[in-house]
């Protein structure tokens, strides 16, 4: 059955998210399961004059590449791929999982170790990312099998997922420009902040972000998107988070992690559940400090959904990773992984600007 709500995220993906312009050299990422929205925005890039291409993937096949492939094949990077990374000007991936628990038998060293050997492709990005040289957006389009793992019924997930990415069905793009605007005012009462402090159950924090710069997330990279984020000084880091929301790496659930840090790496690491995945994030020197902190401000993402792309926007929360930092914050961590976890503020969670109250309970105090 035809749904107008993906010809809306279509447009606003390539109309707000990447700004498509005529000649824009497109790829479009995504499973066949995302067919119908993989073939709006191709129709979207095709009536702005860009050139897209499409790289359209079989369900089973990630699997298959990790149970099958030699340390040497999990390490090779295919030259059209690098292409790609080097040569194109926007990137719309999306994501349409058959399977969320398709990794699962597969350890975590295997995947972190494929990770760390295709860095290279990631650096090249993330340059020309700093670099303005590249768009990219990545959207999820509701499966199944992502609404099993939201434990919620496939109709209300496909409600959820379009709720939080076009909740205004009769101007979308509208909507996340007034959006972004809000945001904005946020990102400059940031600007010129010295420290931060989070207090929430078992969660006691404290970071500098003196010379580095808030982002706005306001739907260009994430679709549904809602979040305000910078890079902490990487030595800075001091104290301890519980992360209450429930997170999936590398397709299992990890679930009360508990990190404590000391001059900005982490001395310990326990978790409630799939310890063994927050300890396959520690692959390299720069997995032991944060590269990302940041504020969930999408009022419709409202649950955990077992989807770290959705959940870090949960509003009322906050979210750090371990690992890369994007360089347009100012972060200088590097890492082969980026490892976010996330924690509710909405019961009793409170942050501390230089020594201001700015956020409580999963509200801003201060008027923008």
């Amino acid at each position: 059955m035809h749904d107008p709500r993906v010809e809306k995220l279509a447009q606003v993906l390539l109309h707000h998210s990447v700004s498509v312009r005529p000649e824009d050299k497109v790829v479009i990422d995504g499973s066949v399961l995302a067919e119908p929205l993989i073939e709006a925005v191709y129709v979207e890039a095709l009536k702005a004059g860009a050139y897209p291409t499409t790289r359209v993937g079989l369900p089973n096949l990630t699997e298959l590449y990790f149970h099958l492939a030699s340390d040497e094949q999990l390490a090779f990077v295919p030259p059209a791929a690098r292409t790609i990374q080097e040569t194109y000007d926007v990137f719309v991936s999306i994501k349409a999982e058959s399977n969320t628990k398709a990794l699962s038998s597969v350890p975590a060293t295997k995947l972190a170790f494929e990770a760390d050997a295709k860095k290279a492709l990631n650096d090249i990005f993330l340059r020309r990312m700093k670099d303005g040289e590249i768009r990219w957006t990545n959207a999820v389009f509701p499966t199944p099998a992502q609404a099993q793992e939201a434990e919620m019924g496939f109709l209300d997930y496909q409600d959820f997922i379009f709720g939080a990415s076009v909740p205004d069905l009769d101007d979308p793009i509208g909507y996340w420009q007034r959006f972004s605007a809000w945001q904005q005012k946020l990102v400059d009462w940031f600007r010129g902040k010295k420290s931060i402090r989070v207090q929430a159950p078992d969660t006691d924090v404290r970071m500098s972000i003196a010379g580095r710069t808030f982002v706005n997330g306001d739907g260009r990279v994430n679709m549904p998107d809602g979040e305000i984020f910078t890079g902490p000084v990487e030595d800075s880091v001091e104290g301890h988070v519980r992360f209450s929301i429930p997170v999936v790496h590398y397709g299992r659930r990890l679930e009360g992690a508990h990190l404590w840090f000391e001059k900005g790496k982490v001395v310990r690491a326990t978790a409630d559940r799939g310890e063994d995945v927050l300890q396959a994030l520690d692959i390299d020197a720069g997995a032991r400090y944060i590269g990302e902190f940041a504020i969930g401000t999408n009022a419709g993402v409202d649950r955990p959904t077992g989807d770290i792309m959705i959940d870090e926007k949960i509003g009322g929360s906050f979210h750090m990773a371990v690992g890369s930092g994007y360089p347009e914050t100012g972060s200088l961590n590097q890492s082969a992984i980026h490892g976010d976890l996330v924690c509710d503020l909405k019961n009793g969670g409170r942050i501390w600007v230089d020594d201001e109250l700015v956020y409580e309970n999963g509200e801003f105090l201060i008027v923008v």
